[in-house]
């Protein structure tokens, strides 16, 4: 598997992303986005993935890998980043934000966490005129909160764990992750698409004539 997602890596995020402009036309949306949301997400690692390409994420005491994901406001993959768990997500952004912006230059702003405060604000602004709006939780609410956008990218992690793949990670390189990362968003627009084609109205000889 890992040697079929590694020589067709081009032709993989090639139909990826012709699926993702076909969902956002459908939702009327333009095919290039505006704007984006980042998070990080970090999973157990399996026995096969070595020491070196994992590490603790104190804050979530977890042993693995960390998946640093940009996606467009309607959910779907701009970008992956696979990582070490100890990697903060400030560092991940560093590598993320410059990459997407060099795939979409409509991009202006950005959406994140708490964890991308700091010099990363300025520097963003700076480098590539792309806006960090950092959504921060009330301090008058406690338990569970629903917060503006990042709740996107928080139900696309929850779309890849669909994948039992996905559940941890299995790999032994971190390209491979993210390539089993970009895989399953594939999946999930081709059954999207598909679902919507289907509730299409068939037209009938009346109406072609």
């Amino acid at each position: 598997m890992a040697v079929v997602f590694h020589r067709n890596d081009h032709h993989r995020r090639q139909l990826h992303d012709r699926l993702r402009g076909a969902v956002r036309d459908a939702e009327g949306r333009q095919e290039e986005p505006s704007a984006a949301v980042i998070d990080s997400q970090s999973v157990k690692a399996d026995a096969t993935v070595a020491l070196t390409s994992r590490g603790f994420d104190a804050g979530k005491k977890i042993n693995g890998r960390k998946r640093h994901m940009l996606t467009d406001t309607l959910g779907l993959l701009l970008a992956v980043l696979v990582t070490p768990a100890s990697t903060t997500d400030r560092d991940a952004a560093r590598i993320l934000l410059p990459t997407a912006k060099g795939r979409f230059g409509r991009l202006a702003r950005v959406w994140a966490d708490g964890g991308y405060t700091g010099h990363l604000v300025d520097w963003s602004a700076a480098q590539f005129g792309v806006v960090l709006d950092i959504v921060r939780r009330s301090d008058d609410i406690r338990g569970f909160e629903v917060l503006p956008r990042r709740w996107v990218v928080e139900r696309s992690f929850a779309w890849c764990l669909r994948s039992r793949r996905l559940v941890r990670d299995y790999e032994r390189r971190t390209d491979t992750s993210e390539a089993v990362v970009l895989w399953s968003m594939t999946m999930l627009m081709s059954r999207r698409l598909a679902a919507r084609d289907q509730r299409r109205p068939v037209p009938t000889a009346g109406a072609a004539a």
